[in-house]
């Protein structure tokens, strides 16, 4: 697996203001969607979350953070406001390097976000420097756990002897050598698993820049990962996933997706102190 080339968690501490605030509000506030570098004001169309609010920058040197005017209110993550939150950093990225910021964050007011800006400079600055030119995939892998064992039936002998053995008695079959398959079944189909994570990993290392795991989900599931890949090795990368579900085309279904900002790759987290 590819290392993570960001620096990690970094707490910048917040004075003055707060961020998500815990209760409603009828002044207007800010909700930013993330951090870009430019030093000149850019307005994008009506797409801001809320219901189509105008989306400009709020800029301090030369960065500049995308915002939308807002109620200042908790934004419940409905299907509907995630999907507005994901669609600007989507249009914004088209045409600069993103750091996407969590879905929610309001401050109450433009110098509040550039005070933002300020006090976290060279924290983001080192992050966009890192993130430049990059974008992010995601790829899940699930197999079809009935051909896979059947496979495995097929190619490991004690696997295929024991079911045999089984088979041929089953009358006088005991709990234990039941038990027993169950448990090389299963050795099995680990190790198989981590093999076929591990090859996917290998193939598209050469095009990707850094890869990040998170937990497969259900079953069936056996890699759930995202890839940090340059704009220049796009197509490459698209290629070598198109490549690698190929060869594994009868036992495994990918699930590809992108591009999209590199969420699982920037982690900056906002230590936030009210003053006295």
């Amino acid at each position: 697996m590819c290392p993570n080339p960001t620096s990690g968690m970094t707490d910048v501490p917040l004075t003055d203001f707060d961020s998500q605030p815990s209760s409603g509000s009828t002044d207007g506030g800010k909700y930013v969607y993330c951090i870009i570098r430019s030093d000149r004001h850019h307005a994008f169309d009506s797409i801001g979350i809320g219901g189509g609010q105008r989306v400009m920058t709020v800029a301090y040197r030369d960065l500049a953070a995308v915002v939308s005017d807002t109620p200042i209110v908790i934004y419940d993550p409905t299907r509907e406001n995630v999907l507005a939150h994901e669609f600007v950093n989507e249009t914004v990225m088209r045409e600069h390097t993103v750091i996407p910021m969590s879905f929610g964050t309001v401050f109450r007011s433009d110098e509040d976000v550039t005070e933002l800006l300020r006090s976290t400079y060279q924290a983001f600055s080192d992050v966009l420097d890192k993130m430049q030119d990059k974008i992010e995939f995601g790829l899940k892998v699930l197999w079809d756990r009935e051909k896979v064992v059947a496979n495995l039936e097929r190619e490991n002998d004690e696997i295929r002897r024991l079911k045999d053995e089984i088979s041929r008695h089953t009358a006088s079959s005991t709990y234990f050598a039941r038990m027993q398959l169950g448990r090389l079944i299963e050795g099995a189909l680990e190790e198989m698993s981590t093999r076929y994570v591990s090859d996917i990993h290998d193939a598209l290392k050469p095009v990707a820049v850094a890869s990040r795991s998170n937990k497969p989900i259900g079953d069936r599931m056996i890699l759930n990962a995202a890839f940090l890949v340059d704009r220049a090795q796009e197509q490459a990368f698209d290629e070598c996933v198109k490549d690698t579900s190929r060869k594994y085309e009868e036992l495994l279904t990918f699930k590809y997706s992108g591009p999209w900002p590199p969420y699982n790759f920037v982690n900056i987290k906002l230590k936030l102190e009210k003053a006295d």
